[in-house]
Parts: C-alpha cells; structure tokens; sequence
C-alpha cells in the first residue's frame, strides 16, 4: 500500500475508535450504564447497532468469495429474516423490556430454574466465543496480506485494540463506534462495486456483465428444488433461515444487547425492523460484488490461487516451484482463449444472436472448466508443500482484486472498511461475552457485592474472552469458507437455545425439568447428525427447536409446571 493509503486507513480506524471511546469514557459504574448505556438509545442507532454488528469481516471477504464460486444462492439464506424481525418485535422485545433483564438468559431462571439459565448461557457462551475468533481471524488475514507480518502477530494486533476500547466504554463505546464504522461500510462497498463495472472492456457495461454473470449461473437467486442436503434454496431459507435469525436475534445476547439498549419498547421495535428492512438489499449488494468480480476476472488474469502467501512460499521452492510455474503458463494460455469467447459472448448477446451465443457460450464453458482443472491441480500441490493450507481460497478472491486494481488511497478506505467491519461486529460479541458471564453465571452465585464490583468483573470478562477469542482465531485457517463456518459453527446450537425459549414464551404449562432435559437431549442429537450425517446446516435449527420443544410437551405430560 502506498503511504496516502495508510494514512487514509490509519486515520478512519484512528477517528472511529478515539471518537467512541472519547464520547463514552464516562459509562458509569452500574451496569445499567455499562452494559446497557443507561437504555437511552434510539431506533435509528439501534438498527446501525444491530447490522454493524452481523457485518463482521468476513462478510466482506468471505461473501464476495462465495458468490464469485457458487453464484448468488446465498442470498436465499436470509429470506426468513424479515418475518423473524417481525415476530420478535411482537413477542420478546415486551417482555424484555417489561422485565429490564440485562442478558435473554436472565428471564429463564424466572420461568424456569437457574439451571436452565446456566444451560442457555453456557451454549451460547460457547457458540458466540468461539465465533468471535473467527470474526477476528477475517480481518488479520488482510493485515498479514499487506504487512506480510506472520498471521499470529496480526490477530493480537486486531484482538488488542478490540479489548482496550470494548473494556473502557463497554456498551455505549461499542454503539457509537459502529455509527461510524457502518457509514464507511456503505461508502467502501458503492466504491468497490462502482470501480468493478468502471475496469470491464470498454462497450461492456453494468447490464452486460449481468447478462454474462446469468448465462454462467451466477444469478442463482431463488432455487425452489427442495433437497435437506442442499444448504441454500428458498424451503432451507424461509425454514431453517427463519429458525436462525429467530434464534440469533431473538435470543443471542450479542444481538439482543443492542435493542436492550433502546429507551423503550417502540424504539427496540424500530431498530429491529429497520435491520430487517435493509439487511437482504445490504446482502444482495455484497453478492453482487462477488458476480462483479466473477465478469471482472473473465477479462482480466485471475491468479492460479488467490492465496497470495502460500503462493510465493510454493512459488520459491525447489521441489515445488518449477510445477507451479508451469501450471501458471498453462493457466495463462487457457485464460486468452477464455477471454476471447467471453468477448465473443457479449457480443452476441449484444446483437441478440442465439446461434453465435450457444457456440460462443459452449466454448466459454470448455475454457472454464480447463481453468478450474488447473486451479485443482494447484491447489493439490499447494497442499502439498504446505499441508497445514486448509482454507479456500475464495476467501481472498476481494482482498486481492482490492490490493492489485484500486487506485492509490481508495485501497486505504477499502482495507478500513474490512477492518471496521471487523472491530464492530468483534467488540459487540466480546461485550455480549463478557455481559452474559457476569450477569448469568457469576452474579447469581456472588449476590452480595456492589454494582461496581460486577462493572469492574464484566471488564475482566471482556479481556478473558478476548483472550480466548484471539488463541481460537489462530486456528481458523482450517476451516472451511468462513462465512459458512461462522453459520455453522451457529446452526449447531441456535435450534436448542430456540426451543428454550419458544417453550418459556408459548407453552407456559411446561415446566423446569421437562424443558431442561429436552434441551439436553436436542444438543446431543444435533451435534450427532452434524458429525454422522451431510445435512444442510440450517436444518439443524429447526431440528433443535423441535426436538426441545416436543420434548418438553412430552416429558411434561400431565405433571404441573415445576416454576412460574
């Protein structure tokens, strides 16, 4: 990067960071003030809150990757997202609000038992801390790409400034970064999509290439083929993506902190609406970045592997490097032909001829299923001179188009983006992390002490976690595509901490032990056919939620409810 760059990076991380935490260095010593800002916020900073804090990293790395592989059908994750907004709006924001809980868990013990409180915590402590190493490891990938510093060293670079300013001003520092960390977002991502369609050939314009995207399958919007191993289709979607988002938002204390905030019921209402209004559109965007890049690269030279470190670590090796180079020269000369059909393609489709179009369209496929073979064959000998490469390399496919295209100082405000994206979504799981192990295990147990003692634990909450957060991501690389391990790693125990609370709200004649037990049994048999079966992860949270609640129903028969 050039020196306009890091300035331009360093002082948007610097003003968003030193703002939030100047604006909130008095978040009090009660934890309504630490952990909640005092429920002052309105609806509008809500809704920022709430998407700021889904809009980790690796949306912006991973998802533009996921389109650029396997077209848009990911966007049918989300369809069941506006009705669950709508449902928590009408059901769990009152009775969190009526209650003024600090945490989603502190309600079961009241209608339930401790014990199922702990339960509910304790998977989501597990679920959400190991999520936010992930979070953590999209953002350090970038800064060990430009820096060229060891990955390590850039993941407690990122996880340390996330700790210092979430511990200072706890929730309020928190909110008010991610304002500002949202309106860079939005601005990185019309810049990045304007510049996409501004670098294809001239005569190729933005309905050209989504012509061209179309005949490729990229715009794989809507698929109505049910198939519980297929992952992404409207039935997985308006089901088990109904499930999550009721689950995420309804009872994950990273997403409910943020309307717990609000000065009242109507205000939590807005924020939550807000989000489900404009999170599909802001999503639709991000995918089409990914086909954008997709016809991008159909003119210009992707890499053999867009995993630019392995590849100079492979590319130098004696044993391994004349292989490489030889497959980069077979990749270059397949690329030329496939870059004269695609122009051929456009054309035709230009002029609407249909017979050009097919033989243009045959020889275009030809070229690009040669393309894959030799990715194939790279990525098998990367394999092998660096076993412990695990990750896809679609995670990198933005990240390098921003690094090789961008003009000087918009690769800066580019980068920024990634890394707000990051430190927003990080900051808000650790506050949750931290909220949730104070108020839901510890103080239960330490009821005695002043409200200062819980504000000054919840700090050493925060750096624990962090902590913890920080060694997991040191691991991630050996997962899959990271927007899907994050989902994943969230489907596995969002249907039981679902059915929890789907029990506790609707079946009031259910008591402590029936649903306790069935949530037990529910995670078991979850985690069973996630390590023995192949299917779609989000069925997984309908699985859950059905199982506890069937459960509970079961078990309770006829015996009178063991709590209020």
């Amino acid at each position: 990067m050039s020196g306009l760059d890091w300035l331009i990076l360093g002082g948007t991380l610097l003003f968003i960071v030193g703002y939030g935490t100047w604006r909130t260095r008095r978040a009090g010593d009660t934890l309504d003030g630490y952990l909640l800002g005092g429920r002052q916020a309105s609806w509008w900073g809500i809704g920022l809150s709430i998407m700021a804090t889904q809009a980790s990293a690796i949306t912006f790395l991973s998802t533009p990757g996921q389109a650029y592989d396997d077209g848009m059908r990911f966007i049918q994750f989300y369809f069941g997202l506006p009705i669950a907004m709508v449902l928590i709006a009408v059901f769990a924001v009152p009775i969190y609000h009526r209650l003024r809980v600090f945490t989603a868990y502190e309600y079961l013990e009241g209608r339930f038992d401790r014990r199922t409180r702990t339960f509910a915590a304790l998977l989501f402590l597990v679920q959400r801390g190991l999520s936010n190493g992930l979070s953590l490891y999209a953002p350090a990938l970038v800064l060990s790409a430009i820096l060229g510093w060891n990955i390590h060293l850039t993941v407690w670079l990122l996880g340390g400034v996330m700790i210092a300013y979430t511990v200072s001003g706890g929730t309020r520092a928190v909110m008010v970064t991610q304002q500002g960390q949202v309106l860079v977002i939005f601005v990185g991502l019309l810049v990045a999509g304007y510049l996409l369609v501004h670098y294809l050939p001239a005569g190729v314009g933005f309905t050209d290439a989504l012509r061209l995207a179309g005949h490729q399958g990229k715009l794989n919007l809507v698929d109505f083929h049910f198939d519980p191993k297929d992952r992404y289709n409207f039935w997985s979607g308006m089901t088990g993506g109904l499930f999550l988002a009721l689950s995420y938002f309804g009872t994950d204390q990273s997403q409910v902190q943020r309307y717990l905030t609000g000065r009242d019921i109507t205000e939590s209402r807005l924020g939550l609406l807000m989000n489900g209004l404009l999170k599909i559109p802001m999503q639709f965007g991000i995918l089409l970045l990914g086909v954008l890049l997709f016809v991008f690269y159909q003119f210009n030279l992707a890499p053999l592997t867009f995993n630019r470190p392995v590849y100079i670590q492979v590319a130098h090796s004696e044993q391994y490097g004349p292989a490489l180079r030889e497959l980069e020269r077979e990749h270059a000369t397949v690329f030329e032909a496939r870059r004269h059909a695609t122009g051929q393609l456009v054309a035709a489709l230009q002029t609407n001829d249909v017979e050009t179009a097919a033989a243009a369209q045959t020889h275009v496929q030809a070229t690009q299923a040669a393309t894959q073979g030799l990715r194939q064959q790279a990525q098998k000998l990367l394999k092998q001179a660096v076993p412990a490469t695990e990750a896809k390399d679609t995670d990198y496919v933005f990240l390098t188009f921003v690094l090789n295209y961008l003009p000087q100082g918009l690769v800066g405000l580019l980068i920024a983006v990634v890394l707000s994206a990051a430190l927003g979504s990080a900051a808000a799981g650790l506050n949750a992390l931290a909220s949730t192990t104070v108020v839901d295990l510890y103080r239960p147990g330490q009821p005695s002490y002043p409200e200062t003692h819980y504000v000054k634990a919840s700090r050493v909450a925060a750096v624990a976690w962090g902590v913890l957060g920080i060694g997991f991501a040191t691991f991630a690389a050996r997962l899959e595509n990271l927007i899907q391990a994050v989902n994943i790693l969230g489907s596995l125990f969002y249907g039981t901490i679902l059915g929890i609370f789907m029990v506790a709200f609707f079946l009031k004649k259910v008591g402590a032990s029936a649903v306790f037990w069935s949530a037990v049994v529910a995670q078991a048999i979850v985690l069973m056919l996630f390590f023995a079966t192949d299917i779609g992860y989000l069925w997984y949270n309908i699985l859950g939620c059905g199982v506890v609640v069937a459960g509970s129903l079961l078990l309770q028969g006829r015996k009178p409810a063991t709590a209020a």
